[in-house]
């Protein structure tokens, strides 16, 4: 079959079963374009670059999906780093093809020229420069396999004008093999050597991160939280892998973790993290984290192991398998008696509880009534990066592992909005909420135009303090209140959304932000908040930097 490298392209995005793309065209990529105008995959027109690989990620966050993700040469393809950062950052499963200019003018600083695989490497799992066409159709499908295989990551294939216009002979069809589990004798004497760590602990916690849902590994993990009567904690990225409603569950744990997380990960003896890189904003002072505990890191990336803090054992491999053969040797152990632990922690919980006060609007307070007036429907839940964000993970009734969406290690302000967009398309039988500070709105609002061409009805509640507050928060208490270019001068939101097509109210108190989010829930449009609050408000609790994970600023 003769075709085109840009069919050989839509072919093999087929073949992979995409069936949407987030973009924006220009002149190398424009043979791809031209291939896509035919194709029966959607193709979603972001405003920026930048709003296609968020969208992509959040698309694949949301379903567990390869995102896809197009830009032309040089400015379009720079446009795409911040995205494709992130998605490294997180795990997310990203697949980003640009147009380069021709191999013939490689190196030679043609216009709109850049050397994007080199700029890249650093924040993809792998990229390609497509330098013949008759191994087009086989980097396309191994870039997809890289992206999903493993530890998940974006991947990036640039891909020469001249090459997109070549003729050449496609064979269609293509699989490829998941790698056995492992079945290596040191590996099986570090889960024996795990198991026998938490039957002979007194304090053992259960640490779950993002790698959880990466590896789409969580009921795994309940299962074997269950078995062994473990309690567990979340990090930010591992939300949703068990749900609020869960008994043995007890927050997140980190910087602004629950209190009764953190003091219990602090006191254990037995840590079991599991998909998670211990990064400095979950341990604070490393050496006082692993004090007194052994810690037991479970993941399929070996580079993860020890790298933030020294594991006592080390268990590399396929999650799946790990949690299974753990839950599998406990079922044949005699149970362990961890009753004097978990009444430690109910004591903590009566100690901290965590109480919502409804006399003016506040943003714990509205995540606590959106989730209530929210449930029994799906949802999607997506934030920025900020105070809103720690809000939102604290107070949200998180229950399933794809309801959470958040940028987590790169702390990439202006994800929400694209990200959110991504989500709804990948589930629109799912109501998608996109909590966002005024700092973060701006950065990428213009996405909100978007989302009205996609005709998508999202819920877009701005959290309107008049300030980037996580910095301000940091000023307040560590910087004599010293608010360098942290207070913004006020913006019309409401009149913007208007101007986007978006539907938009303006509240100030909790009755009306009531009213307003039950209008938002029978929109068939895109419905934006902007809430009100406080500029003074502050996160609360707060880990002192620096410190043990339970000595609290507030």
């Amino acid at each position: 079959m003769q075709l085109s490298g840009s069919e050989m392209i839509v072919k093999c995005l087929l073949e992979q079963n995409v069936d949407t793309v987030f973009g924006y065209p220009g002149g190398a990529i424009m043979p791809l374009y031209d291939a896509l105008y035919d194709a029966p995959i959607r193709h979603v027109l972001t405003v920026h670059e930048q709003g296609a690989a968020h969208a992509a990620d959040g698309y694949a966050r949301s379903c567990g999906k390869v995102g896809v993700c197009i830009a032309t040469s040089g400015p379009g393809a720079t446009n795409l780093v911040t995205g494709l950062a992130t998605a490294f950052m997180d795990s997310s499963p990203v697949v980003a093809i640009t147009g380069q200019v021709a191999t013939s003018f490689l190196g030679r600083d043609a216009f709109q020229e850049i050397d994007i695989v080199g700029m890249t490497m650093s924040v993809t799992k792998h990229n390609f420069l497509v330098r013949d066409l008759s191994s087009l159709a086989e980097i396309v499908r191994m870039a997809f396999r890289i992206a999903a295989s493993g530890r998940p990551g974006p991947v990036l294939i640039d891909v020469p004008r001249d090459i997109l216009l070549a003729q050449g002979e496609f064979v269609p069809g293509f699989s490829f093999e998941k790698e056995n589990a492992s079945t290596d004798v040191s590996y099986q004497q570090a889960v024996i050597s795990a198991a026998d760590a938490i039957s002979n602990s007194e304090r053992p916690v259960m640490l779950v991160g993002g790698g959880i849902k990466a590896g789409q590994t969580w009921e795994e993990a309940r299962k074997l939280a269950d078995t062994i009567g473990i309690p567990a904690v979340s990090t930010l990225m591992g939300l949703g892998a068990f749900s609020v409603k869960d008994a043995g569950f007890l927050g997140m744990t980190g910087m602004h973790g629950h209190k009764t997380a953190n003091w219990a990960v602090s006191e254990a003896d037995v840590i079991l993290g599991i998909g998670t890189r211990f990064n400095d904003r979950i341990t604070s002072d490393c050496s006082k984290y692993v004090q007194g505990k052994t810690i037991i890191h479970l993941d399929v990336d070996p580079a993860e192991m020890s790298k933030n803090i020294p594991a006592d054992i080390m268990i590399i491999g396929d999650l799946r398998q790990t949690l299974n053969t753990l839950n599998d040797l406990f079922l044949q152990r005699p149970s362990v008696d961890f009753s004097a632990w978990r009444k430690k922690i109910a004591n903590w919980r009566q100690e901290f509880p965590i109480e919502y006060k409804a006399s003016q609007l506040n943003a714990p307070w509205m995540m606590k009534h959106m989730s209530e007036n929210i449930a029994g429907k799906s949802v999607v839940w997506v934030t920025d990066v900020g105070q809103h964000q720690m809000w939102a993970a604290q107070h949200l009734q998180i229950g399933t592992p794809r309801e959470w969406i958040s940028p987590g290690g790169l702390g990439t302000m202006g994800f929400g909005l694209p990200a959110a967009i991504g989500a709804q398309i990948a589930c629109p039988d799912k109501q998608t909420v996109l909590v966002v500070g005024d700092g973060g709105f701006k950065m990428t609002g213009m996405e909100l135009y978007t989302a009205i061409n996609a005709k998508l009805p999202l819920i877009v509640v701005i959290i309107n303090n008049q300030a980037l507050g996580m910095v301000r928060q940091w000023q307040e208490l560590f910087f004599q209140q010293r608010y360098s270019a942290t207070i913004l001068s006020r913006f019309d939101f409401v009149s913007f959304s208007h101007a986007c097509g978006a539907s938009a109210v303006e509240v100030f108190n909790p009755s009306e932000f009531s009213s307003a989010f039950e209008q938002a829930l029978q929109s068939e449009r895109a419905f934006v908040i902007v809430a009100n609050v406080e500029t003074g408000d502050l996160v609360d609790p707060m880990v002192s930097p620096g410190q043990s994970i339970n000595q609290f600023v507030r």
